[in-house]
């Protein structure tokens, strides 16, 4: 399973296997870096699959505004397919992933930062089915915007 092409890893939900313990985190991974990574990687130990919701271009504007996001949307889910931890990448067109997480049905829900686990879209779901909802730190010193900003 980890020798596939990225691109085999980039998938609608419904090609998601159902029979593991499925771990969902999402974001724009606008500007891959080493905290991303690192995230990612904490995530994947929670569970047997970790599928990453990935925002479209249209959502990232809508998100972060009109010079954004830096890299197109297959370029952002190749770079992320690209590490062997993420086993599925899966884009989401809407503002937040609720609806994603409503057909995924992920075992462990995971965000980084200073989230509480109340202001996590998808937790009330993801607990009402049994789930359980993880908030990972962020390596400190990594972040898109501050990369930006540097130029």
């Amino acid at each position: 399973m980890k020798n596939r092409k990225p691109q085999r890893k980039i998938v609608n939900a419904t090609e998601l296997p159902q029979d593991v313990k499925i771990v969902f985190t999402n974001g724009c991974f606008d500007i891959l870096h080493a905290g991303h990574v690192d995230y990612l990687f904490n995530a994947a130990q929670l569970g047997d699959v970790l599928v990453v919701g990935l925002n479209t271009d249209n959502s990232v504007k809508r998100l972060k505004g009109e010079n954004r996001p830096i890299n197109k949307e297959n370029d952002r889910a190749t770079l992320l397919a690209s590490l062997y931890f993420v086993d599925y990448v899966v884009l989401f067109n809407e503002d937040t992933p609720l609806e994603l997480i409503k057909k995924i049905k992920p075992h462990v829900l995971v965000k980084g930062g200073d989230y509480k686990v109340e202001d996590i879209v998808g937790a009330d779901f993801v607990k009402k089915s049994g789930g359980e909802v993880i908030i990972l730190p962020f390596k400190d010193g990594y972040s898109s915007s501050s990369i930006i900003s540097k130029f």
